[in-house]
């Protein structure tokens, strides 16, 4: 596989951009987006397209990223037909107006909290997974009223295309747009008046983005990376965590925002541990993984060169092979790695996992705790006492005890960063939160008027009931 690069020429004309949302604009405040029916309607149009389109989508990703049907399915298409169909099951009761008590004070009267659409949203995709965190954004976004604008990356320039071919053919062309382009289109995107910016990515574009919100007082959500550790403590089954971190550090190639970027192994565990490590690779993918249909490829090659200068970080214990023409990097595990090697700079994000030795579960909370807020923590323990120590003395995005990644597959667990992790969080009902206002609505009648106890001129009689009340 070559490297992909973006396309040569801007395949939407930044001189139309302004008009593209103008027109997502005028169809919002028409009402069009607002009712149930329309919501359900474009949500099983888009699990439509999900499921008869999946041979086209399956071919994009295996041209942008080297993903076999079943990662596509999984990790991808059948990913975001389940956000779907979960929604669909789940929306009525989630946009049920939700009633509150009303203090003494304001009695008899009611209270409620609505949710309304914001208006149009812009979702900014990564080319890492990019047909799911394209599309799950949206189901969000449609679920809870919106418009939206939708701009894959370029660097999945197949699966962009895709996306820009068939989301007009199944969805409201009125109230969902794709542009397509680079660097040029997303400025000219980000001049614009969005109702919410939903951007992923990393944190130096999130940066810009936010700071071009500001003009317009956009909301963001931004859902970002970092290094995610997964702590081991010693006593557990090595080989069973080798084969649940092989699977969630090379699926994709490493190329996962979630994947466990890192691994302090506690004690006496780390020899044991990479000798497990390395047997699971070749359990899952042979003896020489090149060869293995379930294996991934970099996106591309200033990715992948990247990736190659981290290899002298430590001993290699397993893979380190590569080749540049076909942007191959064997799913690779280093040990011996020093606190301040290269490869703990900066996310990874790619097939390339250290293992750090620290004596004690005291040293592995300092250790995470002295770097940015994570978007995942993982730790495999048969303790219970060190599952409520990590929940109490760490923060991060997610924290899942005996299996990475996977929490994702959860509906009802919200997905989001804290701190260099990210903002906000998405999926299911709060996917609707983020694409939503919450209304507050008082209703008092105006038969009986029991305000007057509050009204000037305000008697003793008056203090003395306000201040019983209030």
């Amino acid at each position: 596989m070559t490297e992909t690069h973006a396309h040569s020429e801007p395949l939407t004309d930044t001189t139309a951009i302004p008009g593209i949302v103008d027109r997502l604009r005028a169809a919002f405040a028409s009402g069009r987006t607002k009712p149930i029916a329309w919501r359900r309607e474009q949500l099983r149009a888009l699990r439509r397209l999900l499921t008869e389109e999946r041979p086209t989508l399956e071919k994009a990703l295996k041209a942008d990223l080297g993903k076999s049907p079943v990662e596509a399915h999984t990790t991808e298409i059948g990913f975001v037909v389940n956000e779907i169909d979960h929604t669909l099951k789940h929306l009525a009761s989630w946009l049920r107006p939700q009633r509150v008590p009303v203090p003494m004070a304001l009695a008899p009267a009611k209270a409620r909290r609505v949710r309304e659409p914001l208006g149009t949203v812009l979702i900014i995709a990564p080319w890492n997974y990019p047909v799911n965190l394209s599309l799950a954004p949206l189901v969000g976004a449609i679920a809870a009223g919106n418009t939206a604008l939708i701009k894959p990356s370029e660097l999945a320039p197949a699966t962009s295309a895709a996306l820009a071919e068939l989301l007009p053919r199944h969805l409201d062309t009125e109230a969902v747009a794709v542009v397509e382009g680079g660097v040029p289109e997303s400025t000219t995107l980000l001049e614009q008046h969005f109702d919410h910016i939903f951007y992923t990515g990393n944190g130096a574009v999130a940066r810009i983005v936010m700071a071009a919100a500001v003009k317009h007082l956009t909301p963001v959500t931004l859902e970002l990376g970092g290094k995610s550790p997964a702590v081991v403590e010693p006593g557990v089954d090595l080989a069973t965590t080798a084969r649940r971190l092989a699977w969630g550090k090379y699926t994709n190639a490493g190329q996962t925002c979630v994947a466990p970027d890192y691994v302090l192994a506690v004690g006496d565990t780390a020899d044991g541990l990479e000798r497990e490590l390395a047997a699971a690779i070749t359990e899952m993918f042979g003896d020489d993984p090149r060869t293995s249909p379930d294996y991934g490829r970099i996106v591309n090659e200033r990715h992948f060169d990247r990736l190659t200068a981290l290899l002298g970080s430590g001993t290699v214990v397993a893979g380190g092979d590569h080749d540049r023409d076909t942007l191959y990097i064997a799913p690779t595990v280093l040990g011996g790695v020093p606190a301040d090697a290269p490869v703990m700079a900066e996310e990874i994000f790619g097939p390339v996992l250290p293992v750090i030795r620290v004596p004690d579960l005291d040293a592995a909370i300092a250790f995470v705790n002295e770097r940015d807020k994570p978007l995942a923590l993982y730790a495999f323990t048969d303790s219970e006492e060190t599952k409520r120590r990590l929940t109490a003395r760490t923060s991060s995005g997610a924290l899942a005890f005996g299996l990475p990644v996977a929490h994702l597959a959860v509906p009802d667990l919200p997905f989001g960063g804290v701190g260099e992790s990210g903002m906000g969080a998405y999926h299911a009902a709060a996917s609707v939160d983020t694409f939503s206002h919450t209304k507050s609505v008082l209703d008092k009648s105006l038969v009986l008027d029991t305000m007057r106890v509050a009204y000037a001129p305000i008697t003793d009689l008056k203090e003395r009931i306000l201040r019983r009340m209030l």
